[in-house]
């Protein structure tokens, strides 16, 4: 596949369209309106809005494609939501036409089976993140026989230029496995091809790490940073955004320790495998905490793996010796 395979054309369009979405909710604060699943997670009338555009436009081009995906409908079809079912067939229909039920099945493409070839698709990576008006992404990979082929995040509210923080917003990471990772502009300013970090010395690195205290262990990375003898304080971000900015030398590597509060904790496939391609196309080196290979042909959850690791390369295995400790 190249950039110009109908796989990266839909693809690109997909979350091109429901980033314009999300942030157009974004904006308006009536539409943040969100609530907590059963597993107390929250979810957005942005979060569904999101899932339904592009799992409609990849089913369209790719019939027989499953889509692997956060959300359903179940919730929204409640009567207690039947207020936030309005508002996401309102959003919705802003891009594409189509009634409350139409909007609803278009959800429910979503699956958890996986197959030898399917999508990888969270509509919002980084809720919390976004009701806070702070980082989130919008995920989608496609994987072939365990092997992540695609990947592209959206980042709406992720500066474009990593010198200038209070710059200009909105950026589109992709990659083509064996042909790069991009960085474009969500304004049509132009695109450029990544590289990770050049960093050979550990004390000159720097990291970045989930805002969230949840699934990570932010004290385990101080402790490891002083190791390392790194003098940088992290950057704490939501999302898989954190994999863009390795990807384009903005930090040198993203670490997520597994927390000892939760041991038996496994990372959903969704948060990962649009990044992980993002940062290995840009000559970067995606792992768990432990150096095996992230296996997304487990089901729905990283099952083989524990936490995550993404550095430059140079100073992947110097990481991962010190997460001996």
């Amino acid at each position: 596949m190249d950039e110009h395979s109908i796989e990266v054309v839909t693809a690109l369009q997909a979350t091109t369209i429901a980033s314009a979405l999300c942030e157009k909710i974004r904006k308006d604060l009536a539409g943040r309106e969100s609530f907590l699943k059963s597993d107390r997670s929250p979810v957005t009338v942005a979060d569904y809005g999101s899932q339904a555009i592009i799992c409609k436009l990849i089913r369209e081009k790719f019939p027989h494609d499953i889509i692997v995906a956060e959300e359903d409908s179940t919730e929204l079809r409640k009567p207690s939501h039947s207020k936030i079912m309005d508002q996401v067939t309102h959003h919705v229909n802003d891009f594409i036409r189509g009634s409350s039920e139409d909007v609803s099945s278009w959800i429910d493409f979503s699956s958890h089976v996986i197959t030898d070839r399917f999508w990888a698709l969270d509509p919002i990576d980084g809720t919390k993140g976004f009701l806070r008006g702070d980082q989130y992404a919008i995920a989608l990979a496609l994987i072939e026989k365990g092997v992540v082929k695609l990947g592209f995040m959206a980042c709406p509210n992720l500066y474009v230029d990593k010198d200038q923080p209070n710059g200009k917003r909105g950026c589109l990471f992709f990659a083509i496995r064996g042909k790069g990772s991009f960085q474009v502009n969500m304004d049509g300013g132009g695109r450029n091809t990544l590289s990770v970090s050049g960093v050979e010395n550990p004390s000159e690195a720097s990291f970045t790490e989930s805002v969230e205290p949840d699934h990570t262990d932010h004290l385990f990375h101080q402790r490891l940073a002083q190791k390392l003898n790194i003098t940088k304080p992290s950057l704490r971000m939501d999302s898989q955004a954190k994999y863009g900015i390795v990807a384009r030398d903005e930090a040198t590597f993203y670490l997520r320790a597994p927390s000892s509060s939760e041991p038996d904790y496994r990372e959903n496939i969704w948060d990962h495998a649009a990044g992980s391609i993002i940062a290995e196309e840009a000559g970067g080196r995606v792992t768990d905490a432990f150096g095996q290979p992230l296996d997304f042909m487990c089901g729905i959850k990283l099952k083989k793996n524990h936490g995550i690791v993404a550095t430059n390369s140079i100073l992947h295995d110097v990481v991962l010796k010190a997460l001996e400790m």
